[in-house]
């Protein structure tokens, strides 16, 4: 009976990342697991991927999104949709009291830190950086179609992975 319920939990929603892939109509999520060894009774770590339906092409590559299965498989990879992006990739937010985090730290605590000591030359001002994504086509390639580099050719592709 317990097994039933995993399955059933496992069609229902989903929290991953999103990877790099090389389907150009789908987004590829890494859901990752815990996996039960009967021998040592131990869990371990098992990543799963799923094919999601992305029309909107809302989520990049390293955002944590929430997914959940279609009621039919558009095709024979993709068996879930992206419902939303809970964390887009740069901006950590602690899940338990709502707070953005740079490092392991709080924004706010470094923002009163700056305010009693002075500002360093070093310190990085969140308020006033560029949303994510501003450097599209310049610098950030993660709009652009990637492929698995298998051979070693003279020319080197910047859109390999």
């Amino acid at each position: 009976m317990s097994r039933n319920v995993v399955d059933t939990a496992r069609k229902l929603l989903l929290l991953g990342q999103c990877v790099p892939t090389v389907k150009q109509n789908a987004t590829k999520i890494k859901v990752k697991r815990l996996e039960l060894d009967e021998n040592l009774l131990m869990y371990f770590k098992k990543d799963e991927f799923y094919y999601c339906h992305d029309p909107d092409k809302t989520c990049k590559i390293g955002d944590i999104v929430l997914i959940k299965a279609l009621p039919q498989k558009l095709t024979k990879l993709i068996t879930h949709e992206v419902t939303e992006v809970v964390y887009p990739f740069g901006d950590i937010t602690d899940p338990i009291t709502g707070k953005k985090v740079a490092k392991e730290r709080y924004r706010e605590d470094i923002e009163r830190e700056i305010e009693l000591y002075g500002k360093l030359q070093s310190t990085f001002d969140y308020n006033k950086a560029p949303p994510r994504g501003w450097q599209e086509g310049k610098k950030d390639f993660t709009s652009k179609p990637t492929y698995t580099k298998y051979h070693v050719f003279d020319e080197n592709d910047p859109y390999s992975i």
